[in-house]
């Protein structure tokens, strides 16, 4: 039964204010994913399917509440609409700035919808009891519930008006498909990408294995060889003492090399074949919601895997499914998120590389720098503080290190002289020069940043938003800053300010006391030397209406 409610209903018990039935209703739901009805109906039911209006259908999964938007059709014989799921209302609601500290799924989800500007008219329940933080700051409900699924893991489970995020979803009741076999109307997609039959793993501080190589029981015509990195920190060299409680360092190098010979066979299990995606256009009447447990038996390529329901597409007039994918690759939009997020981590991991490199002889002149100076430094306690020394006596001194309770400063003055340089016991770092190769901050404050010059000839600023795309850009050319269509805006001393289309062709520009543009839409009026004003106005008589411009004189201020 599909059913219309008004904008405010949230009891769907009734047959609300019509029942519709429709031409085509089809329900379609993904696994942390998208989730709406399409709907087509004749026009007899066109003052019902209107914006903001809720439409009630039948699923898998009992009644379930769509909300009318934007996307409404109307011909001369039908109406289209897509309605989402009222889960989306969610991004109506506006969280200022509140902020998850050590909670689990549950806590942070009620944390969250209790922080909305408006009451929330949502209920939130989740069973994941991993514990993580999360400060949200003018973000909408919808966007913090994406960054929970994100970070806690889950997943998303809409029921009308309740929320929850479960570490499993869906049932296993014995389905299993056999690639065509006795099923003819399937699809399989395949994605090579990550496939890895032949690993190189590099561990902590470049851990190699004494055989270099990790292979797979599958094996291919052309090789799929990878080099992984494997993160090592939960072996630490604390818990491999000897008898005497000394370190034990060979059983602590021999646990790293277990720990990346067991990562490092795990991983070509799971990449020695490729991420398939299958498409069934045919109705299996066991499914119950996404999650589901399917067996796929594929022949060709050796797949006899467990998988899960990935989305559906359901038929709500005939009460069966379209169409179900299922696999063990999800190229949907909650994936594309964490394709992002890894993209950005593998770009940042990138540019460390080359930082390190950087970094590594910078660190390396500075230790070569401490170790010659050995020779030549002198330590002397002196009750109060302690003083390191270029030379004896410390009054012949020129570099000087000083040590209290106050913090540690430095010299080039003598013991007598100002120093240049201290880092004060509350936390303070003052210095008239600071080198850094890679600086992260959450917020840097001072008077002058300066970029460029003979001092540094890069001298660059980039901005970049969430998914790491260059939005602006300071350099010695001036500030340019880009569209989301391609085109940018430039400031700088040889063409001042001027706007460029993406096929770089100057659009508007100011020259001295000029401003040109090629095209202008004025919505309400412009006036000239304060003398004349161009007004829009519009004429009726009993025959016409007319609308037009008119220019109307402007003296002392009264028209």
């Amino acid at each position: 039964m599909i059913k219309i409610f008004n904008a405010i209903d949230k009891n769907y018990g009734s047959n609300g204010d019509i029942v519709v039935s429709p031409l085509k209703a089809v329900v379609h739901k993904e696994d942390n994913g998208l989730f709406y009805l399409e709907l087509e109906t004749d026009l007899s039911y066109a003052d019902y399917i209107v914006a903001n209006n809720i439409v009630v259908a039948d699923t898998p999964q009992g009644e379930q509440a769509f909300r009318f938007g934007n996307e409404i059709q109307k011909t001369k014989f039908k109406i289209y609409a897509k309605a989402y799921h009222v889960f989306y209302d969610a991004v109506n609601y506006v969280i200022r700035d509140s902020y998850v500290v050590d909670k689990n799924c549950n806590d942070a989800l009620d944390h969250l919808n209790m922080a909305t500007d408006t009451p929330s008219p949502f209920t939130t329940l989740s069973n994941i009891a991993n514990i993580n933080s999360y400060r949200c700051v003018r973000k909408s409900l919808y966007e913090a519930i994406n960054v929970v699924l994100e970070r806690w893991g889950g997943h998303l489970v809409r029921d009308n008006w309740t929320i929850k995020i479960l570490d499993e979803i869906g049932q296993d009741n014995g389905i299993e498909i056999r690639y065509k076999k006795n099923l003819k109307e399937i699809q399989a997609t395949e994605n090579w990408n990550e496939v890895t039959t032949k690993l190189l793993p590099v561990g902590k501080e470049g851990l190699l294995l004494d055989e270099l190589y990790v292979y797979s029981d599958i094996q291919y015509d052309i090789p799929y060889t990878r080099v992984q990195e494997f993160n090592q920190t939960e072996i630490v060299q604390d818990d491999y003492l000897d008898d005497e409680g000394n370190p034990n360092v060979e059983a602590y190098q021999e646990a790293l090399v277990e720990n990346l010979r067991e990562q490092a066979q795990a991983y070509v299990e799971e990449h020695s074949i490729p991420k398939v995606n299958y498409v069934l256009r045919a109705n299996l009447e066991k499914v119950s919601d996404v999650g589901d447990t399917i067996k796929v038996i594929d022949e060709r390529l050796g797949i006899d895997l467990i998988t899960h329901i990935l989305s559906f597409d359901y038929d709500c007039i005939l009460n069966k499914y379209k169409e179900l994918e299922f696999g063990n690759f999800q190229p949907k939009l909650s994936g594309l998120v964490n394709k992002i997020s890894q993209q950005t981590a593998n770009q940042i991991n990138e540019n460390n590389a080359v930082l390190k490199v950087e970094l590594g002889t910078k660190l390396q002149e500075a230790q070569d720098k401490i170790w010659n100076a050995l020779g030549s430094s002198y330590v002397i306690y002196e009750g109060d503080k302690i003083l390191i020394v270029d030379s004896l006596p410390k009054e012949s001194a020129r570099n000087v290190i000083m040590i209290n309770n106050g913090g540690i400063a430095f010299g080039q003055n003598g013991i007598n002289g100002n120093f240049s340089s201290a880092w004060t016991i509350d936390n303070v770092l003052n210095m008239e020069q600071i080198n850094v190769i890679n600086l992260t901050a959450d917020l840097i404050k001072g008077g002058t940043l300066k970029l460029g010059s003979n001092i540094n000839q890069n001298g660059i600023l980039e901005v970049y938003d969430e998914a790491n795309t260059l939005i602006a850009i300071l350099d010695k050319n001036g500030l340019k800053m880009y569209g989301q269509d391609g085109s940018y805006i430039l400031m700088n001393n040889e063409v001042g300010f001027a706007g460029y289309d993406k096929d770089n062709n100057k659009i508007y520009w100011v020259d001295r006391d000029e401003f040109h543009q090629k095209k202008s839409v004025v919505e309400e009026e412009i006036t000239l030397c304060n003398k004349m004003r161009f007004i829009p106005i519009t004429i009726e008589n009993d025959d016409f209406v007319n609308d037009g411009i008119a220019l109307v004189s402007v003296m002392g201020g009264d028209e």
